[in-house]
């Protein structure tokens, strides 16, 4: 079996070389790292992820916007995101079993097991 696409949409870039430095190397993901949400919805319909990692605040486009845009999009509209946030505190995320408003989220900083668990999730 190949490995699972991610495609990482963060405008920090240290972050988004960290997380696909990190998930590559386990050997189980390709990851596609987008510093630019604007561009996401192009790199998602070459890509072909089999989950979308989203920040919730970005300068040129929020998450939630594009979050919208692929969920229409008659080839993504199946495809998991999941929301990377600093607004929500793990605590808060935890409280609500991953889930804010019926989206799954992850609280930043990143926990890597927490990400790899929910990875799995999505792409067992």
């Amino acid at each position: 079996m190949g490995k699972k696409r991610v495609l990482l949409v963060d405008d920090e870039r240290s972050l988004t070389q960290i997380l696909r430095y990190a998930l590559e190397s386990t050997g189980t993901y390709e990851v596609r790292a987008l510093n630019r949400a604007a561009s996401a919805l192009a790199a998602a319909r070459d890509f072909h992820p089999d989950v979308i990692l989203l920040d919730v605040m970005m300068p040129d486009l929020d998450g939630g916007t594009l979050a919208s845009q692929l969920e229409h999009d008659a080839d993504l509209h199946r495809v998991p995101i999941v929301f990377l946030t600093a607004i929500a505190s793990r605590g808060e995320v935890a409280a609500n079993h991953g889930t804010i408003g019926g989206r799954m989220f992850l609280a930043k900083p990143i926990d890597l097991q927490e990400l790899l668990a929910c990875l799995e999730h999505f792409t067992a």
